[in-house]
């Protein structure tokens, strides 16, 4: 009963990180109001999050298996609680920003840790399947941070922030195992820097790159091309995270049966099509079902990244999933200043271009083989 209680909260910790990272959006005009701002202004919010915790993870995560997994993840969600609490009571934009890159560093401290616990925690034989269902929850986060922002805006988007410092504080109270290692029991860094790693860490940035950071390309498309409503917009838009909620655990069986690199290939193959599709869609219905099928795709290759990732340093995990993930989100970063330019010469050509990237996700996966 304890250690289902244990993988639960790792689950649900998994679910945090991205809650946290997107609630803002939905609520940008009352934050501005309120901290008398423009929006644009504190759109800047997103990228104060985003930028350390992407940073951070080349090396939170082995700090975190050097100070101990449960220390490190129980002083982060306290850490990510504080500055949840600071974004909720700000009186000014540059407070604001300051918990909202506060609560970024934390989450970098959070989010690789946990899934590393689970690898400790759950029987090897169940791991492919755990693997998947924590994605789920990652994509649960993803689909109901908007929901969450836009109830709170529409009370007080202060609440918002209060809910995610309380969640954080419960969290911190069912931390992952993992006792401090330190002097010859260290994790190295070596084994970060092999070639192995260099192939995962290029195909997690393929990923989000070609696919899971696409959503401002998608929303601009359903502007210019459909002249959709905003508010339907995020209807279309959240098709994405919840293909991978629902298909998570599915796939964590299908790597553990056809093996995960086999799956990574064929999931980029399949996402770049859909993707490379986007931009010659002309209705609704076949921009939602594009949208929806390339979530699934894109779900299948993370839960095959994470799985090999998981796998490909035993003495430190925690180091090979924070190193990786800060790739993953360094594609997040690159994405608009690489599209962008081609969407304003033509949408196809952006899409194409974005699916095309997947493709070359393709070899590094396949070489991952001879670095075995």
């Amino acid at each position: 009963m304890f250690e289902r209680f244990r993988v639960a909260a790792l689950y649900t910790g998994g679910l945090l990180g991205p809650l946290g990272g997107g609630v803002v959006a939905p609520m940008l005009p009352q934050v501005g109001r309120s901290v008398h701002a423009s929006s644009g202004a504190v759109a800047t919010s997103i990228t104060a999050y985003f930028v350390p915790f992407a940073a951070i993870q080349l090396v939170s995560g082995t700090f975190g298996e050097r100070w101990g997994r449960r220390r490190t993840v129980q002083v982060a969600y306290i850490a990510y609680a504080l500055a949840s609490l600071v974004c909720a009571l700000s009186p000014s934009l540059m407070t604001f920003l300051a918990g909202r890159t506060m609560m970024g560093a934390a989450n970098a401290f959070t989010s690789p840790l946990l899934l590393a616990g689970l690898g400790g925690t759950v029987a090897p034989e169940r791991l492919s399947r755990a693997i998947g269902t924590f994605s789920s929850f990652q994509a649960a986060g993803q689909s109901f941070a908007p929901l969450l922002g836009g109830v709170a805006a529409a009370m007080s988007w202060r609440l918002a922030f209060v809910v995610v410092a309380g969640a954080a504080v419960l969290l911190a109270c069912a931390p992952p195992p993992g006792r401090p290692r330190p002097g010859a029991e260290a994790p190295a860094w070596r084994p970060l820097l092999s070639g192995r790693m260099g192939l995962l860490s290029a195909g997690a940035f393929l990923s989000y790159l070609g696919a899971s950071a696409l959503p401002f390309l998608v929303a601009l498309y359903a502007d210019d091309a459909l002249s959709l409503r905003p508010d339907l917009t995020g209807l279309v838009l959240v098709g994405f995270g919840l293909s991978g909620l629902a298909l998570g655990s599915v796939w964590g069986g299908l790597t553990d049966r056809f093996g995960a690199r086999a799956c990574g290939i064929l999931a980029a193959v399949v996402t770049a099509v859909f993707v490379a599709t986007l931009g010659l869609t002309g209705s609704v219905t076949t921009l939602v079902l594009c949208w929806t099928a390339a979530g699934a795709g894109a779900s299948l290759l993370t839960v095959a990244l994470q799985n090999l990732t998981i796998r490909a340093i035993p003495a430190n995990r925690g180091g090979a999933l924070s190193a990786v993930s800060a790739f993953r989100f360094a594609g997040a970063a690159v994405a608009p200043l690489a599209w962008l330019p081609l969407y304003h010469v033509g949408p196809s050509r952006a899409f194409g271009a974005a699916g095309a990237s997947l493709l070359l996700a393709v070899p590094a996966l396949r070489a991952t083989a001879r670095t075995e």
